[in-house]
């Protein structure tokens, strides 16, 4: 069941940078997260000194819609006077998403806003129109652009849907399901907390000046790109023994040309995972902190080893079976 006014975190299965290229993306909501927008009175049962300084953020945020009105330079049609109104009240985003840990903390809040004071707006459902979905991305984008420069709209669009979404192209976009073995497969997806957070755009910009090299934009086309596509086919399948051989590759990819990304003291852990076929890690958004992705045949083994580090590790999706 989903409720309509809270909004969950978002895990990218695959697509971080690739996206960039118009490669395939897959994202899924993850309910163990969520936020929504309310009203601090000062006798909620919260956190005030939260309340006050997401009050505080919201308020910068609407200033900066109000400048981009006044320069005609506000695309989408959003209420921003009573948003205006709500914030002087006490308006902030109560939400458990951690920030900058790649969880979509912004793309929930951002779904947040336009459902509450977006104007006609693209009503939240897993059968919207082919058109409808890519101009709803674009409006999210530009809500979210705030928070990172440039917004793929992303993540807003799968807080605001509630579905697995498969972003075959920039203009194809469709809800989809990851298949779930129903049998005793002790396979799962997780996450794996570095324990402090990124930052998104001193790394996009990282990735963006290593792909003016043309030895490294050669790498992304040829390699990169069709192993991520790769993961997402043969996961969608459910032909696991080919998603598992296609996603070690990657995740040897990913630690070899995109170092940088990963926190230097997780690289050991990355590597033991690709030298025991245990499990294997891939970054969680842009990196540099925050979560990483993981995924296993065998979830006992996976925790065992990190609660052997004492490094917290959140199941997020169980009983992937190879065929």
């Amino acid at each position: 069941m989903t409720y309509p006014n809270i909004y969950y975190a978002k895990i990218i299965l695959f697509g971080e940078y690739g996206v960039i290229f118009d490669s395939m993306a897959l994202t899924i909501p993850f309910v163990h997260f969520h936020g929504e927008l309310s009203f601090s009175n000062g006798y909620g049962y919260t956190d005030l000194d939260f309340a006050q300084s997401s009050n505080q953020q919201l308020k910068e945020y609407a200033n900066n819609l109000v400048e981009l009105r006044e320069k005609g330079r506000l695309k989408i049609e959003f209420d921003v006077d009573s948003l205006i109104k709500d914030i002087e009240k006490g308006l902030y985003f109560e939400s458990s998403i951690p920030q900058s840990y790649g969880l979509g903390s912004s793309g929930a809040l951002v779904a947040a806003m336009y459902c509450k004071y977006g104007i006609n707006t693209i009503p939240s459902s897993r059968t919207i129109s082919p058109d409808d979905k890519v101009k709803l991305k674009n409006d999210l984008s530009e809500l979210e652009s705030y928070f990172h420069g440039k917004s793929s709209g992303i993540d807003p669009l799968n807080a605001y849907i509630k579905y697995p979404l498969l972003l075959k192209s920039k203009t194809e976009i469709e809800a989809v399901t990851i298949p779930r073995r129903k049998d005793k497969g002790n396979g799962a997806i997780f996450l794996v907390n570095t324990g402090g957070p990124g930052k998104t755009e001193p790394l996009v910009h990282l990735f963006m000046d290593k792909c003016k090299i043309e030895k490294y934009n050669k790498m992304i086309m040829d390699e990169f790109i069709p192993q991520n596509n790769n993961c997402i086919t043969s996961l969608l399948a459910g032909h696991l023994e080919k998603f598992f051989d296609h996603l070690e590759k990657f995740s040897d990819l990913q630690l070899r040309f995109m170092n940088p990304m990963i926190p230097y003291h997780f690289q050991e852990h990355w590597k033991h995972g690709l030298e025991t076929n245990d499990f294997s890690l891939k970054l969680c958004g842009s990196g540099g902190g925050g979560y990483l992705l993981g995924f296993t045949k065998d979830f006992d083994k996976a925790r065992t080893y990190f609660k052997g580090k004492d490094i917290q590790l959140i199941s997020v999706y169980r009983s992937l079976k190879q065929n």
